[in-house]
Order: structure tokens, then C-alpha cells, then sequence
């Protein structure tokens, strides 16, 4: 394996030949069947295109109608009540492992951008968190460290479809995920479990049970090669694309003796019934402000979710709360602080067990609606028996205006987050809204779907590619008089709306953003 960039001071340590070795090994032995994998999701794809229907696999009907059960849970993972997410900066991982919340995502997917020195930076700030040693120190000389309590550790790698460019085995990028997965376990599962944890997992943007398979795959042979007890390593997995939704079952039955919980992933659930659907004129979206978690499709996999978790013993974790403090406006952060409130008592009441926070001001509020409206740590006993959920219930587009306005909105926010991203920030307030990668995401899939069907807008213009660059001009022209000219020639704007572009007027659909936009990084 050759590290094709330079190794940072700082990452000596990370990057051990053992290290290496074992990443390496794992590459190895499963990069292969992943490809077999990638390649099943273009036929999946395909096939959709060409006029198949979505439903539930008639070949794992017997795994759903069965009766069996996940692995009993760690007890640090049995009081999930707000998970606190974020990227694997050094101070916002201090902060978020002392923010309160019952779990702590480290984020390496859809808030990081995946600059080389951050990838390695990152995974020092997790062996020092894991050790107790992390500290920061910022440049007005304010001093973070952990406090004596804080919250279960949870590491989310880059999705399955991301390569890590900066390494190679054989002459080929490797996987990201088995980068930062591997080099993660390495250093850090069995000081886990030493301090009475383990090394947990969220996985992201699963779209098959034959994925979740090549996951637990992964992680036998990890915990063979560390002479790790079967089960050690846990996971949550994010159901955020919509062929995942008509696979749970199978997904936690695969990761049986791993998996502790299910997590709906609204925002990257959109963005894959868009790419998944979106060529179909009967599924064009309207504007992103419709699409909120009251609509028929989404509590339908919302409910169909906890119905699955409950049944089997994992915990059903809800969406992401994204609001951030707005300083200063004590009532616009009350009305703000009463969305949260408003969405997470639509989930309790759904039966979820926890939920995403973006911030950690929102962690004692979020807390104290599931300790206030729980009968205890949990609500496994809310089983939806007698809950059926369709296929239709599932493909139900929802209903809503297309407006000029919901357009350039689209457009201003997607610009804002990869403007940043490409800059190294993967997460990103906006609007007074946590952003990441899935905003970025949605926003230029609705987009190709109003170009690509000729969609009608509220003012009676057609979208064209024409349409598109006018009001792009606007969105831009806007940014830099806001921001100067001079602030906005330094800026990646240019070659944000590049990419916008590309990826908005694309004749077929382009699978993920990053890929194309990580080019850019160095």
C-alpha cells in the first residue's frame, strides 16, 4: 500500500507500517466484492430506468416474517436519547463530547470535507479522545478539555461509494470507508474496551442488505485480526436512500450481531428517491420547503422504521435537529427552539428513542422532551402491530408549488455549503441551519429534476437550462454584492456554480457530488 501524499508531523503516529498493514489487509481481502457491489447498484439503477418498480425482495420474505432478534446492546449505548453529530475537528469534538448528549457521531462522511492533513488529524483527535488526552487550546488562549463525563463515542466513515485518492494498493484508490474504518479500529477498539466501551460504527448511505453483508464481513475479519471477542464492534446504520427503506429488515438481519439501532437520514432520503426515481415524471418534487417529515412518504419509512427496530430489538433513532443559537434575537431563537420541539414530539410520539442534534444548545432541550415524554429509557414496547406499510405508502410524491424563489433558494444554499466544503468546511451554518454534504445534494437534484422534465414554476416559465443560468446569474450577482468584489474573486464560488452546473444540466443523472468536487481538494 503507498501513501501517495506526504505523511503530516502530526500523523506519524496514525500512519504506523502496522497501521498501514492492516488497512492494507482489509483492502485486500474485501475491495473486491465492493466493487461487485458499486457495480450492482448502477444495474439496481438501470433497471429502475428502464421501468422497474421498487418493492420489498421477494427473495428475503422468510427473514422478514421470521422471528429473531439483534445482539444484546452495550449498556453505554442503551440511553440514546440525543446523539450529537459533527466533524472530527479537535475543539467542536471536544464539545460535542461534553455537550450532554448520550452519544457523540464523529463524522468523517457528510460534515467533513476530506482534505488529506484533516483525514490524518481527525484520526489523532479520536486516539486522544478515546484516551482521555484531547485537549485545544485556541488562539485567545481559552484552554478545552473533557470534562469528567461524556458521551459514548461513535465514528461515522465515508460512504462505500467514496475512495480515499491519497492512498493505493496495486495502483488503484482505496475504499474510504475501510481508510477511516481501519485505521480507526486499529488504534482505538481495544482501548475501548478496556475503558469498558467498544468501537461503534454509524454506517451511512447503505442501499442493499448485500452491503450491510459485506459489512459484517468487514467486521469479522477485523475482530479476528485483533483477537477481538465476536460482537465487539457495534454499529447504527442510516437509512437514508430509498431502496434501503424496502430493505431494513434484511439490513439489521445481516448485521445481527452488530447492530444496535436504525437512524432516518431525511435530507440524503430525498436526494436518493430523486436519484433513484427522478428520471419518472410522476415523482418530480416541488419546492424543498414542502418536504417535511409530515408528508405521506416520509412518516410512512418513519414509522415503518420504528415497526422495524422494536420488533427486533434496536432502538429507532429520528432526524437531525440543524437549528444553531441565533445570538441576539431572543425571539427568533425562541421560535426556532419551538420548531425543535414541534418536530421531536412528532417523533416521540411515532415512537422513536432518540434524536440528532447539530448543536449542542440543543442537546438539554431535546434531552428533556424524551426523558419527559418516555415511560423509561426506551420505547421498544411501541411495536405498530397491525401497521402496514406499502410500497405506494413509500412512493407517494408529495404535493407542492415549484416557484422561481424555491429555485434560487436551492441554489444560494448549495453554493453556500460547497463553497465552504471545497475551502475544507464540511460543515456549515447557513441560515441559522447546520449544513452538510446531503444539503448540497438535494438542492441540485430537485434542481435537474425541474430541468430534465421541463418542470412548470408558479410565474408560467418552463425550466430550462436557460432558466437555470438566469436565475443562477441572480444567486451569484447576489453573493458578490454581499460580499465584495474582491472577497468574492478569492472565493470558490467560480467553481462552485461549475460544479453546480455540471451536475444540475447532466443529461443521466450523476450518482454523488463529492467524488467530483473532492478532485478540487488537496
Amino acid at each position: 500500500m503507498l501513501l501517495l501524499r506526504e505523511v503530516p508531523p502530526s500523523g506519524r503516529e496514525v500512519l504506523s507500517k502496522e497501521a498501514v498493514d492492516f488497512v492494507e489487509q482489509l483492502v485486500r481481502t474485501h475491495s473486491p466484492s465492493l466493487k461487485s457491489l458499486m457495480d450492482q447498484r448502477k444495474a439496481v439503477a438501470e433497471a429502475l430506468r428502464s421501468g422497474g418498480k421498487l418493492d420489498f425482495p421477494a427473495e428475503t420474505a422468510d427473514v422478514r416474517r421470521s422471528s429473531w432478534k439483534v445482539a444484546e446492546i452495550p449498556q453505554d449505548l442503551r440511553v440514546r436519547h440525543v446523539e450529537i453529530t459533527g466533524p472530527v475537528d479537535r475543539k467542536m469534538m471536544i464539545n460535542a463530547l461534553n455537550s450532554g448528549a448520550d452519544v457523540y457521531m464523529a463524522d468523517f462522511e457528510d460534515s467533513f470535507s476530506p482534505v488529506w492533513e484533516a483525514a490524518v488529524q481527525g484520526q489523532l483527535n479520536l486516539m486522544d479522545a478515546v484516551r482521555g488526552t484531547i485537549e485545544y487550546r485556541s488562539p485567545d488562549g481559552k484552554r478545552y478539555e473533557l470534562a469528567e463525563k461524556t458521551a459514548t463515542l461513535v465514528v461515522r466513515p465515508r460512504g462505500l461509494h467514496m475512495l480515499e485518492k491519497n492512498v493505493s494498493v496495486d495502483g488503484s484508490s482505496i475504499p474510504a470507508a475501510l481508510f477511516d474504518f481501519g485505521i480507526y479500529m486499529f488504534h482505538n477498539a481495544k482501548e475501548l474496551v478496556r475503558k469498558g466501551s467498544g468501537p461503534y460504527f454509524y454506517l451511512p448511505k447503505l442501499e442493499s442488505y448485500l452491503e450491510a453483508r459485506w459489512w459484517a464481513q468487514v467486521f469479522r475479519d477485523a475482530e479476528k485480526a485483533l483477537n477481538l471477542s465476536h460482537g465487539t464492534i457495534k454499529c447504527s446504520i442510516l437509512i437514508e436512500t430509498i431502496t434501503a427503506a424496502f430493505q431494513m429488515d434484511e439490513i439489521l438481519y445481516e448485521l445481527r450481531d452488530y447492530a444496535t439501532a436504525l437512524n432516518l437520514g431525511r435530507w440524503d432520503y430525498i436526494f436518493s428517491f430523486i436519484k433513484r426515481l427522478g428520471h419518472d415524471q410522476r415523482y418530480v418534487m416541488p419546492d424543498r420547503s414542502h418536504l417535511t417529515m409530515d408528508k405521506h412518504f416520509l412518516k410512512s419509512a418513519a414509522l415503518l422504521l420504528v415497526q422495524t427496530c422494536h420488533r427486533r430489538d434496536a432502538y429507532a433513532i429520528g432526524g437531525m435537529a440543524a437549528q444553531v443559537p441565533i445570538r441576539g434575537n431572543p425571539e427568533a431563537q425562541q421560535k426556532a427552539f419551538d420548531k425543535v420541539r414541534e418536530d421531536k414530539l412528532r417523533e416521540i410520539s411515532q415512537g422513536f428513542d432518540g434524536a440528532w442534534a447539530a448543536h449542542p444548545d440543543l442537546v438539554p432541550l431535546i434531552k428533556q422532551l424524551f426523558v419527559d415524554n418516555l415511560k423509561g429509557p426506551n420505547q421498544l414496547n411501541i411495536k405498530h402491530d397491525g401497521l402496514v406499510i406499502t410500497a405506494d405508502d413509500l412512493l407517494q410524491t408529495p404535493s407542492g408549488e415549484r416557484t422561481a424563489e424555491g429555485m434560487r433558494a436551492n441554489m444560494e444554499v448549495g453554493l453556500r455549503y460547497l463553497e465552504s466544503w471545497l475551502r475544507g468546511n464540511g460543515c456549515v451554518a447557513i441560515n441559522f441551519l447546520m449544513e452538510d454534504a446531503a444539503t448540497f445534494e438535494i438542492a441540485r437534484a430537485i434542481i435537474w429534476q425541474w430541468v430534465k422534465h421541463g418542470a412548470k414554476l408558479s410565474d408560467g416559465r418552463v425550466v430550462t437550462p436557460e432558466v437555470f443560468e438566469e436565475e443562477l446569474s441572480k444567486v451569484l450577482t447576489k453573493l458578490r454584492d454581499e460580499m465584495g468584489d474582491e472577497k468574492y474573486r478569492a472565493s470558490k464560488y467560480g467553481l462552485a456554480a461549475d460544479i453546480l452546473r455540471e451536475t444540475a444540466l447532466a443529461s443521466e443523472f450523476i450518482e454523488f457530488t463529492p467524488p467530483i468536487a473532492y478532485r478540487h481538494l488537496d
